[in-house]
């Protein structure tokens, strides 16, 4: 956790990356990069790996920071999505920056890993 809530966890970090739009093949139904409402179920591809049960609470959770909302919209069957609050969207920057790091220094940070354990 960093300053009290949980940023530095791994599925919080890919759940505002994906409704922030930083990942691959993702864009806007207009074709724009950028953040946009996303449903459940559109998440949870998104997001390999992930269990219902931690893609709830993770939801919940940023919900609950006010980082994302969550709109419930009364069609049959009732739609509901998920996007980033305005406090959400001012963490795209720092993110991307975290993002810009890992993938530049990925092989750096192997190579130490790999390092370390021939030695342990």
């Amino acid at each position: 956790m960093v300053g009290g809530f949980g940023i530095s966890d791994k599925w919080v970090a890919l759940i505002l990356a994906a409704l922030g739009n930083d990942g691959p093949h993702q864009a806007r139904d207009d074709g724009a990069p950028g953040p946009r409402p996303m449903r459940y179920s559109e998440l949870s591809r998104r997001l390999a790996g992930i269990s219902q049960k931690m893609l709830t609470q993770t939801l919940r959770s940023l919900e609950r920071d006010g980082l994302v909302t969550r709109t419930v919209t009364p069609t049959v069957p009732v739609t509901v999505t998920y996007e980033l609050t305005d406090l959400g969207r001012s963490l795209q920057h720092m993110m991307r920056g975290i993002k810009m790091w890992a993938e530049t220094h990925m092989d750096e940070v192997l190579a130490h890993r790999e390092e370390y354990d021939t030695e342990r």
